[in-house]
């Protein structure tokens, strides 16, 4: 019995996050790439048949929140700042897959994003964790590439 060539799933630790062409490795975890499309139920009354016709609706994607430790860098929290203070920045990004060998598989990208929000961390003299933020990009839309 002849078996053909298996193909294992990509793993979900190994990835990138790029914004405007700016690699940020240091991530431990990413949600929120989807996207939904509501129905619109339509009927108008001399159609023959009792039921209702589904419509496509507006498409909506949620946001994508970004998990990573704290460090000296500011540049993410600049970002929000700016936002705060009433000066939106929109930027393109990518969540890029990568292999076991770090090759690049596959990226999603998004387009025109700001951040909408911002979570510090939670502290604990007790713990011995990481101080994990949050940051949450809201966006007009995700690509497969």
């Amino acid at each position: 019995m002849v078996v053909g060539v298996r193909k294992d799933p990509y793993r979900a630790y190994n990835f990138l996050v790029e914004i405007d062409g700016i690699t940020r490795a240091g991530f431990r975890e990413c949600s929120g790439l989807d996207s939904a499309q509501d129905p619109i139920e339509y009927r108008e009354g001399n159609e023959k048949y009792l039921t209702v016709r589904k419509l496509t609706g507006l498409v909506k994607y949620s946001n994508i929140s970004l998990k990573y430790g704290v460090t000296d860098d500011v540049e993410i929290w600049d970002w929000r700042t700016k936002a705060v203070e009433g000066q939106v920045e929109r930027k393109n990004g990518s969540i890029v897959l990568l292999d076991d060998l770090g090759q690049e598989k596959m990226r999603w990208n998004f387009r025109e994003g700001w951040p909408t929000k911002w979570t510090g961390t939670s502290f604990n003299a007790t713990g011995n964790e990481v101080a994990i933020e949050t940051l949450e990009i809201a966006h007009e839309g995700i690509s497969k590439g």
